[in-house]
């Protein structure tokens, strides 16, 4: 596939004898997995969605071109990836997540925190880890009560100091 993607969806397993996998959802998108919608793997493979059901934490779902447990098998592991030209235009104070990897995170008192390394989407609300040149990792979670700004522009998220939340791990003297 040409020009740069986004990840929506990640195979975990097959599950039963007709191609069902087990997809763990990372798009927010509502009609993402409907019947008749396409997703890519990474090496371009086109996949169009003809059943979906939820299972816990994750999707089961059914493609069109996916006939048995043979090759929903063989799939396992795989990304599943759509165009970013597919995303929709977002409204100001808000960003995708590949948007803020790479974005230097300070608090407001002007310590550095890190850069964003990686979004982990959690239910409650995302964490993006930060890395610092130490490699020191901390978490911080994507509270709209911790954020003062985000700036992708600029590659600069502020955030309010918390102590213990925002202090590198072994650090809380």
């Amino acid at each position: 596939m040409d020009g740069p993607t986004i990840v929506v969806g990640l195979i975990t397993k097959a599950r039963g004898l007709k191609g069902e996998v087990a997809v763990r959802n990372r798009s927010d998108n509502p009609d993402r997995w409907i019947p008749g919608a396409a997703v890519f793997t990474r090496d371009g493979r086109e996949l169009t969605v003809s059943r979906v059901r939820p299972h816990g934490d994750r999707l089961l779902v059914t493609f069109d071109q996916v006939g048995d447990r043979g090759a929903a098998e063989a799939l396992r592991g795989a990304e599943l990836v759509i165009p970013l030209a597919w995303l929709p235009v977002l409204g100001p104070d808000e960003w995708w997540p590949h948007d803020l990897e790479g974005c230097a995170v300070e608090t407001e008192e002007g310590r550095r925190l890190g850069v964003v390394r990686e979004v982990i989407f959690n239910p409650a609300n995302d964490l993006w880890v930060t890395v610092d040149e130490t490699g020191v990792e901390v978490l911080i979670p994507a509270s709209r009560d911790l954020l003062v700004g985000v700036d992708v522009a600029a590659k600069r998220i502020v955030v309010r100091d918390v102590p213990g939340l925002t202090t590198p791990h072994g650090d809380l003297t």
